[in-house]
């Protein structure tokens, strides 16, 4: 077997045989295959795309790379709830606490966030003393106890997506919707879940722009569960505007708790309250997702999900009165207020620019040595579809002293304004499974 006549047949739209697929992988892994010959296979995929059947090969072929997760002594029943990232997406820290109100849980290895605010292991760094777990031990037992735990991204899992990606990222190929799905899908899938939910980003603030792409993108990662005999749902939501109000890591500690309490912002809320119904369906205790969401309500309602944040906060080291008293989040006392010199309604919001301020401010890493400023941020106090006054702030800058033009200017490239009315835009755009 020639590595050359399986690019070949790949350049040629024929279908690769399992056999084929592994072949190239694993010699590639093993340092066998040059870098060209890999970025002209990637390129030929990029083109020609790839059948379930050979994504299923290649993307089992990268999880028989490193090792695979399961967590034996877990309680639970497992949710892990996966979104494709986005402005102001805070969601890991009002939803897990409300699957462990609702007798869920869910085990998640999270990262570092690269870009406008942090992973969600940096939010929850906000609070002082907070440690994340540094074993399976201790994620099994906070899991257990509070239906949340929360561990280091392991660089043994899936070690050849890594790999991969590091090619496709400099030769174009990052975008192509079967690569996209089975680097997103091996991680999936190589950490035991009882049900997977995927929250699909769509809009400007996210990695998928165009709703149409978004779809092919959700839909091939579903078809890619469910060949792997999976519990899956797949979601598109809406990232045209900043998820919440809030887009800075203790701000957006500041939001989850609040929706918690029943106080958070519409979208948001919505958000959490169906994605918490998808997952009650999926474990088989309701079965459509207004029931589902009446459950949602009720646990955050009668304190029950609340309680559990508290009980994970604690159990983490850091201290559950953050919760009831803010102060005791590290929140920039300086601000700005950022308004206009007309009236009308907000038309368009580019969720980018938004977090590129957000990280200007120091709220994001632009590369993995970058360190964060937790108390930096931004609210917003008005979204698309809303009516604004002259003169009246649109969004609030929590900053450190270092307010600058370049940050303003930003801000201003962000916002289309309309003199005539604007409807608001939908959270959820479409729901696969």
């Amino acid at each position: 077997m020639r590595i050359v006549d399986i690019i070949q047949k790949k350049r040629e739209k024929e279908i690769l045989t399992d056999e084929e697929i592994r072949f190239l992988l694993e010699n590639y892994q093993a340092g066998e295959v040059p870098d060209y010959q890999i970025a002209s296979f990637l390129m030929a995929v990029y083109f020609n795309g790839m059948t379930t059947e050979e994504l299923k090969v290649f993307t089992e072929t990268m999880i028989d790379s490193g090792d695979t997760i399961d967590f034996p002594g877990v309680e639970k029943f497992l949710i892990d709830k996966h979104s494709t990232g986005g402005v102001g997406d805070k969601t890991t820290i009002a939803l897990a606490p409300i699957f462990g109100a609702l007798g869920m849980g869910t085990a998640k290895l999270s990262g570092k966030g690269l870009g406008h605010t942090g992973g969600t292991i940096d939010k929850f760094e906000s609070i002082k003393g907070f440690k994340f777990s540094n074993s399976k031990e201790e994620l099994i037992k906070i899991v257990n106890e509070t239906g949340t735990g929360l561990m280091g991204q392991a660089d043994t899992i899936v070690p050849l997506d890594k790999k991969l990606y590091a090619l496709r990222d400099v030769t174009a190929t990052v975008s192509s919707i079967p690569l996209i799905a089975s680097s997103i899908m091996s991680k999936k899938l190589a950490v035991h879940a009882d049900a997977i939910i995927l929250d699909v980003k769509v809009g400007s603030g996210a990695f998928m722009k165009d709703l149409t792409e978004a779809r092919k993108l959700a839909q091939t990662m579903y078809d890619l569960g469910k060949a792997f005999d999976r519990n899956i749902v797949c979601m598109l939501t809406n990232m045209d505007e900043p998820l919440g109000n809030a887009v800075g890591n203790s701000l957006e500690i500041v939001e989850a708790v609040e929706t918690l309490k029943g106080n958070g912002p519409e979208d948001f809320t919505h958000l959490v309250e169906v994605l918490g119904a998808q997952a009650l369906i999926l474990k088989g205790d309701v079965k459509t997702l207004e029931e589902g969401i009446e459950k949602v309500k009720e646990v955050i309602k009668n304190g029950k999900a609340l309680e559990m944040l508290k009980k994970f906060v604690k159990g983490s080291g850091g201290n559950p009165d953050i919760c009831d008293d803010y102060s005791l989040l590290n929140i920039a006392t300086e601000t700005f207020e950022f308004n206009v010199d007309e009236s009308g309604y907000i038309k368009h919001i580019d969720a980018e620019k938004i977090g590129k301020a957000a990280m200007m401010l120091g709220a994001g890493r632009a590369t993995k040595e970058d360190i964060i400023d937790h108390s930096v941020g931004l609210i917003m106090h008005k979204k698309v579809g809303d009516q604004f006054e002259s003169g009246e702030a649109i969004l609030t800058l929590y900053h450190q002293n270092n307010m600058r033009d370049e940050i303003i200017e930003t801000l201003r490239g962000a916002f289309v304004f309309s003199k005539e009315k604007v409807e608001k835009i939908p959270t959820i755009l479409d729901m696969i499974g």
